[in-house]
Order: C-alpha cells, then structure tokens, then sequence
C-alpha cells in the first residue's frame, strides 16, 4: 500500500516484529499480537486476548490512548462496509455494560472483511 493510501486512511497490516517492541512494556506475560492494521496513525492491535485501539493525538502523536477491549467483553459487532455514496465503513462494537456502540470509522478501501473476521474469530 503506497503513501497516497495511507494519506487517505486506507488500513495497511503493521509488522508485528516492530510493533513488538513499541507495545512489549504494555503485554501481558501470555499475550501475543496476532493482526495489526494502520489507519494513517491510528490502530487496531489484535491480540490473543484482547483488542487494542491505538489513537495518536496531537500534531506530534506523542499524546496516545489505549483503548483495551477484552474479546470475553465484545457482546455483538457491526461491520457496516462503504457504499458508492457513503466513502467510509465503520465498525461498531458492543461492550457488555456499556450501552453505547464504541464506533470506529475506517475509510474506503479498509480490509473490513480481515477486521470482521479476526474478531470473529477471537470473540465467537
């Protein structure tokens, strides 16, 4: 995937290798990253026991929030993919006490099908 794509917020799978070491000091003992996709700075971190959502902040990015979402946690998911008018997908997940959807909005051109499918196969 070429820079224009990633101008565009089109997701790209990050190297696991070098994810490692950014998120090494923030892994459980047993956990380990199976999936990771980049959406300009931002990221869905999957885990074998969790979902990580990386959002950088800031002009600089140093200012990042980790959002950890157990899969035992995730009650039901949406994939909603883009349409001809509607240029974004968004994901919508339910977390169990939580009444509200946390939605994430990815851009056209996003693999929604890879997302869908590694949380369906962690949280089902």
């Amino acid at each position: 995937m070429g820079l224009l794509d990633s101008l565009m917020g089109n997701a790209a799978e990050v190297n696991l290798d070098e994810l490692a070491q950014e998120l090494g000091p923030i892994m459980g003992d047993n956990e380990q990253l199976a999936l990771a996709y980049r959406v300009i700075r931002d990221m869905f971190v999957f885990t074998n026991k969790r979902l990580i959502l990386i959002d950088k902040q800031g002009v600089t990015g140093k200012k990042v929030s980790y959002h950890s979402v157990p899969y035992k946690a995730i009650t039901h998911f949406e994939v909603e993919t883009a349409g001809t008018f509607d240029m974004d997908a968004e994901l919508k997940l339910w977390i169990s006490g939580q009444k509200d959807p946390l939605v994430k909005e990815l851009k056209k051109g996003t693999d929604v099908v890879g997302i869908q499918k590694t949380i369906a196969n962690f949280s089902l």
